[in-house]
């Protein structure tokens, strides 16, 4: 029975082989002949037993039995009837030994573990790459959940240090593990001002992920045409690119051919909707010509500061793309009039136009938008000091659903414009005049009398009275204005 008893407890006890064995050895001379031998008899059987098992010191305490009338108990050996007491092995319970058991009992016991899969993998949802990546560290199954394919939609680097060419290299070869050379899950990828970003990186997107739909490389400006060529012509699916700052691009075509030779070939087209090429400096009129040829599908087009761009570009961008609703041109200092009525061609499409510091257009490209862009919803033309009254009138009595209009430092608009601006455009919820020097509180005042959804109105640097101020903000009250008149608050 005591063997069996031990091999019962033993299997409780791992890793304890050297803790009893000490034990062992420092209560062995309590014991008897008797139970010596009882011990030495049973080698045979503890030699069956493994390391782990206690040993019997752990198992059997010494434990004095008195003799009743003469006579020995029932448990006593018959080779010892001849003494007052006998030392019988009894059996003793063995407490638990190690701390394993308890530990990972309180780590199943966690808050996090008891969440289930669907709940852990929404919240990795909001963690970006680097973070999810360290995530997959923590144990097993945060490793399975991980790389749930769900979570593998967006890559999003924004960290200057990384080596993304190899980060990129690292990621693709795990997603492709499912199905050997192809990613299929990666629908975004967004890489912000890494320098170390470079063609090889995107060689390695646009050989493992057909499906990509949007790419974010702002800053990166190690990125040259032919890698974008490779990235255009092995992802159909391309709708959103920006490439703002990337200042060696200068062309996005489908052939090789054109990216060099800056020449467009017809009858191939990419699915781009999205283009944002700002302060792309060598982007030329040619070029310009390429991509519209291109990416007839545009539908949203920013050029901010890219300064070679003439009217010509414009002209062969309205050849092609025919249904942009937003346009940016702002710091294209070589656009005019003439341009602006390429523009006009886009009509009812246009919703958006940004000819910020156009210094070259005047009232003359502002009618041309106004006659034939009916539709349109936002106006910046900050800085045009071309643009009068004349103009804001033009506008506002045929763009009536404007809502926000930026004519900073237009120093020849004043009362008179804003007053036919007030009559007509009675949506009107962002206005900027700052810097607008011939506008005063007069002007204002018609403006919040007429406007009452007016949302956030900037009269910094203008001569605007406190009380024009106050005007304002008892007609317009949900409206922010932004000034520079220390006595109002």
């Amino acid at each position: 029975m005591g063997a069996n008893s031990g091999k019962e407890c033993g299997s409780d006890g791992k890793g304890s082989s050297s803790i009893s064995s000490d034990i062992s050895s420092s209560t062995d001379h309590t014991l008897t002949k008797a139970a010596r031998n009882a011990a030495a008899s049973e080698d045979s059987d503890l030699s069956m037993r493994t390391l782990n098992t206690p040993s019997p010191a752990l198992i059997y305490s010494v434990t004095t039995s008195p003799v009743q009338n003469g006579q020995t108990s029932s448990t006593s050996s018959s080779s010892v009837t001849g003494e007052a007491t006998t030392k019988v092995p009894t059996l003793v319970p063995v407490p638990p030994c190690g701390i394993r058991p308890a530990s990972r009992l309180r780590r199943e016991q966690s808050p996090i573990d008891r969440l289930p899969d669907h709940t852990l993998i929404e919240m990795f949802s909001h963690l970006p790459t680097n973070q999810l990546c360290r995530c997959t560290r923590v144990c097993r199954r945060w490793y399975s959940l991980c790389w749930d394919p769900r979570l593998w939609r967006t890559i999003r680097l924004t960290d200057e240090t990384v080596n993304v060419d190899k980060a990129l290299r690292v990621l693709t070869r795990r997603l492709c593990q499912d199905t050997p050379n192809v990613c299929l899950m990666l629908e975004n990828l967004i890489i912000l001002s890494c320098r170390r970003l470079s063609d090889r990186g995107l060689y390695t997107i646009a050989q493992c992920c057909p499906e990509l739909r949007q790419l974010e490389v702002p800053g990166c400006y190690n990125i040259s045409n032919e890698a974008l060529y490779d990235l255009v012509s092995r992802c159909p699916n391309l709708e959103q690119l920006d490439v703002s700052g990337c200042s060696k691009i200068t062309c996005i075509s489908l052939t090789k051919e054109a990216c060099v030779k800056l020449s467009p070939l017809h009858g191939k087209q990419t699915s781009i909707r999205y283009l944002n090429m700002t302060d792309c400096f060598l982007l030329e009129d040619q070029g310009l010509h390429t991509i519209a040829a291109h990416c007839t599908q545009l539908t949203h087009l920013y050029l901010r500061r890219c300064i070679r761009v003439t009217d010509e570009g414009l002209h062969f961008l309205m050849l092609y793309c025919t249904t942009i609703k937003e346009l940016s041109v702002s710091d294209c200092r070589a656009v005019t009039d003439f341009g602006m009525r390429e523009v006009a061609k886009l009509e009812a499409h246009l919703k958006y136009l940004s000819i910020a510091h156009c210094v070259r257009i005047t009232d003359v490209g502002v009618r041309y938008i106004a006659k034939y862009c009916s539709k349109l919803r936002y106006l910046n033309a900050r800085g045009c000091d071309g643009l009068t009254d004349h103009g804001i009138e033009y506008l506002a009595k045929n763009c009536t659903k404007l809502k926000s209009l930026d004519i900073g430092k237009c120093l020849l608009v004043s009362d008179a414009g804003m007053e036919v601006l007030a009559l007509n455009c009675y949506n009107l919820k962002r206005l900027s005049l700052r810097s607008c020097e011939s506008i005063t509180g007069r002007g204002l005042k018609i403006v919040a009398a007429n406007c009452f959804e007016l949302q956030a109105l900037n009269v910094q640097d203008c001569d605007i009275s406190v009380e024009a101020l106050q005007f304002v903000k008892r007609h317009c009250k949900r409206c922010i204005i932004e000034h520079t008149n220390p006595a109002f608050f």
